[in-house]
């Protein structure tokens, strides 16, 4: 039977597998199945490989979006440009091959919400989904900050520098951090959210809860927010697609 899978940690509130395992069952596709991996550490991934030897397609979450690199045998040219994978495909001689749907995911969820009025964004978190973050806005050339705990260049910020003069000046704003994901629910990032108001766009890339405690934060002051289920299934259908070309490709 054809395996796939979630590596990731934890995994205990992780979307793909009920999502792909209620796709295989309402388009009648039989043979298959969507497991999580739960991996203590990334140098646990090579005897996964060797333990589930049917493995057909991965996905990857937090926090080895960016560690599992150095794992694989190649990168798609996007993942590279990212420097982030969420999904593996097994090449017919079995080598892996990183991708990145998040980017695509992000874009489509994106698109229908923005406006002319947002110029300038920032990015909060410079993990590994924030990467994928990036790469869409620098290719719907719209510029962004990183805003990090830990600022290490001139394209971040700590969060104890943001002003309401930065937070009206960039109105698209997008939560790529693990903050308020449950169970945790009643945390957020500590941005000055007095300074929003209506023309701001506020994306959290957490589907869970459904309404996070920035998105209420936010809709407390009139922003639009939105998040990140629609990605979320926007990338795995993406992956879905990845798997299946590869697996169309063996002899």
């Amino acid at each position: 039977m054809k395996t796939y899978g979630l590596i990731g940690n934890p995994l205990t509130h992780s979307f793909s597998e009920a999502y792909f395992n209620e796709k295989f069952k309402r388009e009648k596709i039989c043979g298959v199945r969507y497991r999580n991996f739960p991996l203590a550490d990334i140098h646990d991934f090579p005897h996964l490989l060797a333990a589930v030897p049917d493995l057909a397609g991965l996905n990857v979450t937090i926090p080895y979006k960016e560690s599992v690199i150095p794992f694989l045998d190649e990168l798609d040219p996007e993942a590279e440009a990212v420097g982030a994978v969420n999904v593996v495909c097994f090449l017919p001689d079995r080598r892996t091959r990183g991708h990145n749907t998040d980017v695509t995911g992000f874009r489509k969820a994106l698109e229908p919400y923005l406006k002319p009025v947002h110029r300038k964004a920032l990015i909060l978190g410079t993990g590994g989904a924030s990467r994928a973050v990036a790469r869409v806005l620098e290719k719907m050339h719209i510029p962004f900050l990183f805003v990090s705990r830990t600022p290490v260049n001139e394209q971040e910020t700590g969060y104890g520098d943001l002003n309401e003069e930065i937070i009206r000046s960039h109105r698209l704003i997008v939560q790529t951090t693990p903050l308020g994901m449950a169970p945790d629910t009643g945390r957020c990032p500590p941005i000055p959210y007095h300074a929003l108001g209506n023309d701001h766009l506020l994306f959290d890339l957490i589907y869970n809860p459904e309404v996070t405690r920035f998105m209420q934060k936010g809709a407390e002051q009139g922003a639009v927010v939105v998040n990140g289920l629609e990605m979320l299934k926007i990338q795995a259908e993406e992956s879905w697609k990845l798997w299946n070309n590869v697996s169309r490709s063996v002899p």
